[in-house]
């Protein structure tokens, strides 16, 4: 999957290695709470901006949260929000599901 970042397409997926990045930056209990908040709506900014982050690290982007504080993302914070569900997502689906 891809977010437009200034202006540029950028590759997000969550590895492995994102993963274990993401669980250490977030702090609080596992994926599975973050999959759950996810799911009942109740994420915060901090989490989609760092599921973005693990996402573009994982494709191979060397950024950093502060990296994208004045980004400017097409389609906005919802945007932003959208991709990094669909990233939870597809790190936690079985092979063959769609």
């Amino acid at each position: 999957m891809a977010l437009v970042i200034d202006g540029q397409r950028r590759v997000l997926k969550l590895t492995l290695g994102a993963l274990a990045e993401l669980e250490q930056v977030l702090e609080a209990g596992s994926l599975v709470d973050l999959v759950t908040r996810f799911e009942g709506g109740g994420f915060s900014s901090r989490d989609v901006l760092a599921l973005v982050v693990a996402g573009l690290r994982g494709g191979g982007a060397d950024v950093n949260a502060e990296d994208l504080l004045r980004a400017e993302i097409d389609g906005g914070p919802v945007a932003a929000a959208r991709a990094a569900a669909e990233l939870l997502a597809r790190a936690f689906m079985v092979p063959g599901e769609a």
